[in-house]
């Protein structure tokens, strides 16, 4: 199993990744939050030398596929073919009313975008005309000023994130990996995520063994028990933060709470944060965590997902000592 980390913004992605490579971590992921998903990654990939760089994620439908398919040819060039492009569609406030962009049929789009993307690297690569028309996207014009020529390391992979099972399906069907949400428990990782993944790997002619998921898992540990609790209460939040979301209803509804989701995000419009987290009872966030001690955590880890996940990283929303993860990474490398 590969472990991943994360690395911040650019001001601190050189010394982050340079760390994390030091570390033993097999990768590391930006998010694009309150920065930019890309440039970091031109820094981390500058300070080492053997791990691999994604984003997980970049708003997709914030951008257009000749856009992501140049800055991830960039990007994979200078990486020395380490880069990851990792896509997620947001949801469709954030779309229309943050970047201003339309919102329409996410997953059909996100697989037409994809392939848009593969269409305009076959042209830079193998020389092939241009041609790509479908429902949302339509790229018909590249000249050799505009053309960078075969990139030397070849395709970046391509990784989208999901929930919801067509989306997941797509991820199957046109992609290189998938991203699953921290948002997600083992039985819904197994029950909904992998059935789905496999339909669509079979519509795409696609074998498992050439395909990977990532999954940044809830954990809550700490050295001393006042740490255990701030660390439950930080991921307590988290979880109601994702569970007020109407999208990922469908993981509560799994597990017979849908009516939770309706009160977290009713909260959510009162900007009752703090009190939301307090919704969260131990069942929940075991059931979304593993809460272990340190020396426990890479065995729980293990145990619920080993069988399933190809690459893994510790979705811990709290601060933590960075030697605590240290012999997590070594026994998880190894299994």
């Amino acid at each position: 199993m590969k472990v991943d980390g994360n690395i911040g913004s650019v001001t601190q992605a050189a010394q982050g990744a340079a760390a994390a490579e030091a570390a033993g971590y097999d990768g590391v992921w930006t998010a694009e939050t309150s920065q930019d998903p890309f440039l970091p990654l031109l820094l981390g990939a500058e300070h080492t030398e053997r791990i691999e760089l994604g984003t997980s994620i970049a708003v997709a439908f914030a951008r257009n596929p000749m856009t992501l398919a140049q800055t991830a040819y960039d990007l994979q060039r200078f990486s020395g073919g380490r880069f990851i492009l990792g896509l997620g569609s947001q949801i469709k406030s954030h779309i229309t009313k943050r970047f201003s962009m339309p919102w329409s049929h996410p997953a059909p789009r996100m697989r037409e975008m994809v392939l848009a993307i593969r269409a305009i690297w076959d042209t830079w690569n193998n020389g092939t005309r241009l041609d790509f028309r479908g429902d949302f996207y339509t790229h018909t014009l590249m000249t050799p000023f505009f053309d960078p020529g075969p990139n030397p390391h070849g395709d970046a992979k391509i990784f989208i994130a999901g929930v919801g099972p067509l989306m997941t399906k797509v991820a199957g069907e046109v992609c290189d990996g998938f991203l699953v949400h921290g948002f997600t428990t083992e039985s819904y990782l197994r029950e909904v995520t992998l059935p789905a993944l496999e339909e669509g790997m079979a519509a795409g002619g696609r074998a498992r063994a050439d395909f990977e998921i990532s999954f940044p898992a809830f954990v809550v540990t700490g050295a001393t028990e006042e740490a255990m609790a701030a660390s439950a209460d930080a991921t307590r939040r988290q979880i109601a933060f994702y569970g007020s979301t109407p999208a990922y209803r469908g993981v509560l509804e799994h597990h017979g709470w849908g009516d939770l989701q309706t009160e977290l995000n009713t909260l959510s419009k009162q900007g009752e944060w703090a009190r939301m987290g307090t919704l969260i009872d131990d069942e929940i966030l075991g059931t979304f965590a593993v809460v272990a001690e340190p020396s426990q955590v890479a065995a729980g880890l293990k145990g619920r997902y080993g069988d399933v996940v190809d690459r893994i990283s510790f979705y811990a929303p709290y601060e933590s000592d960075p030697d605590t993860w240290l012999p997590v990474i070594e026994e998880l490398r190894r299994s």
